[in-house]
């Protein structure tokens, strides 16, 4: 496309917005300063920028008809196989269903929300070629919350996603598609994406098990981000060892995702799982459980017991105390609201100011899209966008700068258990999975569905411990999820912990 020269008018509406006040003049000469900066834009447009490589073949699919679709889990349907490692791969004869907010070359990605209807990637994103790469057959994309912003399953544009074990109940979010399908034994593992927990929400409503891994462990490059310092994507499947042959194929560092430090790398993580955890120590955190008006006694109770059952493992279990786990959730929330705000929206779902892979396909369909159907947005990105945008204009990002700070103080006191512990347990949800809201709910009701579960999952978001669901019961036919949280870089003793207690305890 040809960069427009900015008129006069254009740029007396910016200098507004901006506190300036030139005159006519003024305005008249700053565009004619422009000109010859303008010639470096468009000498981009000449050249041709690096893309991510599209290495297996596929066909375009289909959208599935609801009655092939009975949980509103399937957003899109296709068959794509890693041709040349696909029967010595690590990956070999494993089918996996993709969140849509990652990007498929050929295959449509919505990512909940009809502004990024019509869209389709040109590019697969890193974890995608991975998975092909290790033989791995990809069944399709799964329906995730709309923008991902909600904790449950009822704010997708295609509609809710119903819970395998009671089709009146949410899922979770917002990975709430890939949590079904894995759940319904439709694939036989999932990738999810967690920015407040949206992976081990619904891994925990519906049963299976499911790590948000150490930050930047799984690179994110060719995945729709939310906010650069909480994105997260990680491995969902039935058992603990699926989990740690997906994370074992898509780990490592790709040179291309500013979220990944220097020597985090990927380990072979099904060698770690040895069913052996004698001395483990294991910590319950006591700050995780009796959450005034969301916990359930049956929940904690059911964690208190898995949590104590491995001492028959040989595991040292006791108490530990970390009051910083209550303002979690307080840290989180700026950071949240205010980074997603300015990166997810104002940002076009790119922003700048970082070194990397930009799908500019996606940046500029997304900002086409939302700037012209902004009232088609869900409820819970509206309020997130209201109170993001009010917070950077009336405290002008001091509260998102003060919880970045704080974050370093949440981390170090996680740190300071886990130097006396090797994994903390506390439940992964203070509740079971509630009802889907009506069609025609409150915004109220609407919002607290959406975002009411999170507070013991989203400061590991804000703090990058690795952390895992564990199905450890059912009480009145809905399961209950125990978290573990190790060290940074110690997926593997948290992915033994959780294979342990499936080998060996669980029902």
């Amino acid at each position: 496309m040809a960069v427009k020269h900015p008129s006069v008018e254009e740029l007396a509406c910016i200098a507004q917005a901006y506190h300036l006040s030139p005159t006519r003049q003024d305005l008249e000469s700053f565009s004619a300063l422009m000109t010859s900066t303008l010639l470096s834009y468009a000498r981009l447009d000449q050249l041709t920028e690096p893309t991510l490589p599209v290495q297996y073949p596929r066909r375009p699919g289909y959208r599935p008809q609801p009655q092939d679709n009975p949980l509103g889990a399937w957003y899109w349907r296709c068959e794509i196989t890693g041709v040349t490692s696909a029967l010595s791969g690590l990956l070999a004869g494993k089918t996996l269903a993709i969140k849509d907010n990652v990007c498929v070359a050929g295959i449509p990605m919505m990512n909940g929300t009809s502004v990024l209807e019509g869209y389709v990637p040109d590019v697969d994103a890193t974890l995608v070629t991975r998975i092909l790469d290790a033989g791995g057959t990809i069944l399709g994309k799964a329906v995730c919350e709309s923008l991902c912003f909600s904790g449950a399953s009822h704010t997708s544009d295609t509609g809710p996603v119903r819970n395998p074990h009671d089709p009146t109940r949410t899922t979770g979010g917002s990975s709430s598609g890939s949590a079904a399908l894995v759940a319904a034994g439709e694939v036989d593992m999932a990738i999810g994406g967690d920015q407040g927990g949206s992976i081990r929400i619904p891994s925990s409503w519906c049963g299976i098990y499911g790590l948000k891994p150490t930050y930047g462990l799984v690179p994110y490059t060719g995945v729709f981000p939310i906010e650069l310092t909480l994105d997260h994507t990680g491995p969902m499947a039935r058992t603990a060892a699926d989990v740690a042959l997906l994370l074992e194929a898509i780990a490592g560092s790709d040179g291309l995702d500013p979220r990944q430090r220097a020597g985090l790398r990927g380990e072979a993580y099904t060698q770690a799982l040895t069913g052996n955890i004698n001395g483990l120590r294991l910590g319950i955190v006591q700050e995780g459980f009796g959450w005034e008006g969301l916990s359930e006694p049956d929940v904690d109770a059911s964690v208190t017991a898995a949590a104590r059952a491995f001492e028959r493992l040989g595991a040292q279990v006791s108490p530990v105390s970390i009051p910083w786990h209550r303002d979690g959730m307080h840290v989180w929330t700026p950071i949240a609201v205010e980074g997603a705000t300015r990166l997810m929206v104002a940002g076009n779902s790119m922003g700048t100011n970082w070194k990397g892979h930009y799908t500019t396909s996606l940046l500029d369909m997304f900002a086409r899209g939302w700037q012209s159907r902004a009232n088609d947005l869900s409820e819970t990105t509206k309020l997130v966008v209201l109170l993001g945008e009010y917070m950077q204009t009336r405290y002008h990002g001091r509260y998102y700068a003060k919880a970045q700070n704080l974050a370093r103080t949440l981390t170090a006191a996680y740190d300071a258990a886990l130097r006396t512990c090797d994994v903390l347990v506390m439940p992964t949800l203070p509740m079971k999975a509630t009802i889907i809201p009506a069609a025609n709910a409150s915004r109220e009701e609407y919002t607290a569905r959406a975002l009411e579960m999170i507070a013991n999952t989203c400061p590991f978001d804000v703090t990058g411990h690795p952390a895992i669901n564990v199905p450890c019961g059912t009480s009145n036919g809905l399961p209950v999820g125990m978290m573990l949280i190790g060290r940074h870089g110690e997926d593997a003793t948290v992915l033994r912990t959780a294979d342990a207690y499936q080998r060996h305890l669980a029902g």
